[in-house]
């Protein structure tokens, strides 16, 4: 049986779903969800992450996470830790550039926090020999110091849809019609996560994010008793307003209802619940990736590698870096931010 018969199903029994329950459906359904059943990522794959563009990218996040650390007295042990790690490419090169980092890697203890099975397996073949932990959520990591990135880890979690009307918020709901999956919406809602959103006016929507809060609080609470950062990093804005949600099937965009468990399905990230979740530490100020990336030296690295490029090679190495870092691509739809303990140094490239 598809997962769209499934579904169909299941609504035809039970009533229409939130649309947080379709998304987990979708993404990780046991045999039939979008990351247990592939690899999605390159370009064989349905998307490209930063990471996949450039090494670029993960040295320089390496290095700003070796300077947290060094900054806050070298602990050792201490846990270095990824949400949604990809097929380790991150990860990867977050090693490579810190394998002159006096201690850094021999206090390390690394932890991947994936769903997803055929991701782990790639992620044990690019990480071999580093005596790996997967973890399928948060709340088992190590009780210790951590020092964590969540790179587009964040805007695949579901996500549940508001709208304002006249009588207060409504949920948009998935439905069934004629054998087709379809949106709806259901009867007056107080959801408390928008409590504060007074300002939302009339037929505008909003976005809350369940799974997100209990993921950043779990974070939270290991930096606030053993010290550490966290540093996430995706696509989004400091509040949600309007409807986000996106499905992509081999790089093209998809109805996001068309083809459950066949094409991956996002939406923006609220930064401001991010932080609203970690209310005992201190966080940057949310800040562009381009931005962040040249605070970091992205220009000077890219200026170095290309001396070693010729022809296609470096066109391609200016793309990459460009589409990392420009307006109109990566540099401004995706946004930085990074939480310490109070009093500890900012991460380098988010310093006030």
């Amino acid at each position: 049986m598809s997962l769209k018969r499934a579904l169909l199903a299941r609504i035809v029994q039970t009533g229409p779903m939130t649309l947080a329950d379709y998304m987990a459906d979708c993404l990780t359904h046991p045999s039939l969800g979008y990351y247990t059943t592939r690899d999605p990522l390159g370009a064989k794959g349905d998307f490209t992450t930063a990471p996949e563009i450039s090494q670029m990218f993960g040295e320089l996040i390496g290095l700003a996470l070796a300077q947290a650390w060094l900054d806050q007295g070298a602990p050792a042990p201490f846990t270095l830790a990824e949400l949604g790690p990809g097929r380790g490419t991150l990860m990867a090169d977050i090693l490579r550039a810190t394998r002159r980092v006096p201690g850094f890697h021999a206090g390390m203890r690394l932890h991947l926090v994936e769903a997803s099975e055929p991701l782990r397996e790639k992620q044990r073949a690019a990480l071999a020999g580093l005596g790996l932990t997967h973890h399928a959520d948060v709340a088992t990591l190590p009780d210790a110091p951590l020092f964590l990135v969540a790179n587009e880890f964040f805007d695949a979690l579901p996500i549940r849809q508001f709208v304002r009307t006249a009588g207060g918020w409504r949920e948009r709901l998935v439905g069934a019609e004629a054998g087709a999956l379809v949106f709806g919406l259901g009867g007056p809602a107080q959801p408390e996560p928008l409590a504060h959103r007074g300002e939302v006016a009339e037929g505008r929507l909003v976005e809350i994010c369940p799974a997100l809060a209990p993921i950043m609080a779990e974070i939270a609470a290991r930096i606030a008793r053993h010290g550490g950062a966290a540093l996430v990093i995706d696509y989004g804005d400091w509040r949600s307003l309007g409807d986000t949600l996106q499905a992509v099937r081999g790089h093209t965009p998809q109805d996001p209802l068309a083809q459950p468990g066949e094409a991956d399905l996002t939406a923006h990230v609220d930064f401001e619940a991010l932080v609203r979740a970690a209310p005992g530490l201190a966080a940057s100020a949310m800040t562009p990736q381009g931005v962040f990336l040249e605070r970091l030296g992205i220009v000077q690295r890219a200026q170095t590698l290309a001396t070693r490029l010729t022809g296609p090679a470096l066109a391609a190495h200016i793309a990459a870096h460009r589409r990392l870092t420009h307006g109109s691509e990566m540099g401004t739809l995706f946004k930085v931010i990074a939480v310490v303990q109070k009093g500890a140094p900012m991460l380098p490239g988010l310093e006030p």
